[in-house]
């Protein structure tokens, strides 16, 4: 990702065969690929590294952090002010809070680097003499003093996977930074970028030999600045695009373009994903004399929510914690009603979950997509055995949406209870007991697209349906369901009334054909009888029918 982000083949030099990047740091030679540094502000990087300072750059998973980080190396040893090292301290995570042994892996570390980035021995031949005389509290700062002073030529650190450290490992390394950090230039860096999934004030680091929390913020105060490194614009995703255009002669056809930008909202690794799978994984994608439909980007988009792929995986595991809990079941519920701290929801817009700015809302559809699959799964697995999809199938093919939410009123009054309880949030469980139903159903042949955020007071649900004829023809038919909650403050007819209104908008927006009010009624000591209803529209009405539930 080098060079000017709108000139297509800038990255590279020699002609050769390049594809989208899935995994590690860019490689211009192997990648098509957006310049990192044109991707932050360098003017203000250049001028915190000159004032010498200490910052943070953060950012979500596989979002280009490394690929910066290198780049920036490479610039500062070619201009030759300054000796830039990048170093990646994820490989003392194994060490736990074993400091000693975690320190001797980052002298390892730091040793082959410079050997190998500066053609540089001196820690390398130094670095076991430092453990020895000054133990794992003191041999990296130690380490780095002298290397300082042994050139003048001022050191400057690019630390990577920062918070892969944990414990005792994390607190003994941020000290020792600024234990020394008036020592600088001439007898300690002199600057180092800390770079990681969060900011450092974020770490909530336990200490088993203090036996107490330790923030991060406070064990390493000298920090200046906290940049955060962004998505794609779409017009560098265009670009992105037009590199694959350019060397291949395959164009994306607009529409398919705009589904990239629509689904991902720049997120790289999605970008570059879902470009991949699309012209390097199916045959027609591959025949480079036909474009890149929206039809294969919609397919693309697929293939990696149902393929689990590693990255959409790891985001996954993170809806186990507590504290993205929080944030993100009010979020599904379109609750107004929410208990998490701002800390909770700085911490999950860090992670690349919700959205940097704006409503409180998940990043982009696709994690919206994925965030109900995955807190829905064990449900999922049990409606197998319970709920065959053919049976809201429709002679014709299409789909049969009514009776799908005639069958799920059903489902829900004998089971509702026992899956609720689980999810621990009174709003998001029905509506998520819901979103498992209609998976089990409408992945057979067809996809859902959801629109959720905290206030917003309901849920929106497409379901675009791939009917097949009986000669063959395909017609895409688009239904919507709009899932509101009824609580004592609201009455009946007011909130019908409001839903039928904002489901007709959604209608009109997406061109669905038909709609479904869907209400669940969480007030105390109502009856089943009192809670089940459906509702059909009246001649000349929209077509939109109520449920109660």
């Amino acid at each position: 990702m080098q060079a000017s982000a709108l000139a297509p083949d800038a990255c590279h030099t020699q002609a050769v065969v390049r594809k989208f990047n899935l995994e590690g740091p860019v490689e211009a030679e192997r990648h098509y690929c957006i310049p990192p540094l044109n991707r932050i502000n360098l003017d203000e990087l250049l001028e915190l590294i000159a004032d010498r300072r200490y910052f943070v750059l953060h950012a979500p998973r596989q979002t280009g952090k490394t690929s910066t980080l290198l780049a920036l190396q490479d610039r500062l040893n070619a201009e030759g002010e300054y000796r830039c090292l990048y170093v990646n301290f994820e490989g003392a995570q194994a060490a736990g809070e074993d400091t000693a042994r975690a320190m001797k892996t980052l002298l390892g570390e730091i040793g082959t680097r410079a050997r190998r980035a500066l053609k540089d021995n001196f820690v390398d031949q130094s670095k076991s003499a430092l453990a020895a005389e000054f133990g794992p509290d003191g041999c990296l700062a130690e380490c780095f003093t002298r290397w300082s002073e042994a050139d003048p030529q001022p050191l400057v650190l690019l630390i990577d996977e920062i918070d892969s450290l944990v414990g005792d490992t994390l607190i003994s390394v941020l000290r020792q930074f600024r234990g020394r950090y008036d020592m600088r230039p001439n007898g300690f860096p002199q600057s180092v970028v800390l770079c990681g999934v969060r900011d450092v004030r974020d770490y909530q680091i336990y200490s088993s030999r203090e036996g107490t929390h330790v923030k991060g913020g406070s064990a390493f105060n000298i920090k200046a600045e906290s940049l955060r490194l962004g998505d794609f614009t779409e017009a560098e995703l265009r670009a992105l695009l037009a590199q694959h255009t350019a060397e291949s002669g395959q164009r994306f056809e607009d529409a398919a373009a705009e589904r990239i930008w629509a689904f991902t909202c720049g997120q790289p690794w999605l970008v570059n994903a879902l470009a991949y799978q699309a012209c390097f994984k199916t045959e027609a994608g591959r025949d480079r004399g036909e474009p890149i439909r929206v039809e294969a980007i919609d397919q693309a988009r697929e293939a990696l929510i149902l393929g689990r792929v590693t990255h959409l995986d790891q985001l996954a595991n993170t809806l186990r914690e507590e504290r993205v809990r929080r944030v993100i079941l009010p979020m599904l519920a379109g609750s107004a009603d929410w208990d998490y701290s701002v800390r909770d929801l700085e911490y999950v817009r860090d992670l690349g979950l919700a959205a940097t700015e704006g409503a409180v809302r998940i990043a982009n559809p696709i994690y919206a997509e994925v965030v109900p699959r995955e807190l829905t799964a064990v449900l999922q697995s049990g409606l197998e055995a319970q709920v065959d999809p053919a049976w809201y199938v429709n002679a014709d093919g299409s789909l049969d949406v009514a009776g799908l939410l005639s069958a799920f009123q059903s489902y829900f009054r004998e089971h509702a209870e026992s899956w609720v309880e689980r999810y621990a949030h009174a709003e998001a469980g029905p509506q998520l007991v819901l979103h498992g139903y209609l998976h089990r159903v409408v992945n057979s042949g067809g996809r859902i697209e959801r629109e959720y955020a905290v206030g917003r007071g309901r849920i929106d649900v497409l379901i675009e349906w791939r009917q097949t004829t009986s000669k063959g023809a395909v017609r895409i038919r688009k239904y919507v369901i709009e899932c509101k909650v009824r609580t004592a403050k609201v009455g009946l007819d007011r909130l019908i009334r409001t839903g039928l209104d904002q489901t007709a908008a959604y209608m009109d927006g997406c061109g669905a054909e038909s709609g479904h009010l869907v209400i669940f009624d969480l007030r105390e000591g109502q009856s089943w009888e009192e809670r089940v209803f459906r509702r059909d529209p009246e001649p000349g009405e929209p077509p939109i029918t109520v449920w109660g539930l």
